[in-house]
C-alpha cells in the first residue's frame, strides 16, 4: 500500500525554496513538512527544535507563536518573515523573537 501526502500551497512554496537552496527536491519536501509540523506545534504551545545557524553551529530552541505567550512581545508593525523564506518564533529561553532559514531546520521533537 502506498502512502499519499497532500501538500498545500504554502508547503509547496517552502518545498520549492528549500529544494532550490539545497539542490534536492527530497530535502525540500521533507523540511517543508517539518516546518509545517513545527508551526502547528508552536501555534498551540512551546515547541522544542534544532536548526543550524549561519555560522554552522546547531541551536537548540524552545519557541512559540501561541498568542497567549507571545502577543505581549508583538508590536504588529513588522513584515512577515515568510517573505524572506524564514520562520519567526518567540524564544521562551531568550525572551525575544528569533527566526531561522527554512533549509536550516534539523529536527523537531
Amino acid at each position: 500500500m502506498r502512502n499519499i501526502t497532500v501538500i498545500n500551497g504554502a508547503t509547496a512554496v517552502k518545498a520549492n525554496v528549500i529544494a532550490n537552496r539545497t539542490n534536492s527536491t527530497e530535502i525540500g519536501l521533507v523540511k517543508a513538512m517539518m516546518i509545517e509540523n513545527l508551526k502547528e506545534k508552536m501555534k498551540h504551545g512551546v515547541a522544542h527544535f534544532v536548526f543550524r545557524k549561519k555560522n554552522g553551529e546547531l541551536r537548540e530552541c524552545w519557541g512559540t507563536t501561541q498568542p497567549a505567550l507571545a502577543s505581549a512581545m508583538t508590536n504588529g508593525r513588522g513584515e512577515s518573515r515568510e517573505q524572506y523564506a524564514t520562520t519567526a518564533f518567540y524564544s521562551v529561553t531568550d525572551g525575544a523573537w528569533r527566526s531561522f532559514r527554512w533549509e536550516s531546520l534539523v529536527q523537531v521533537f
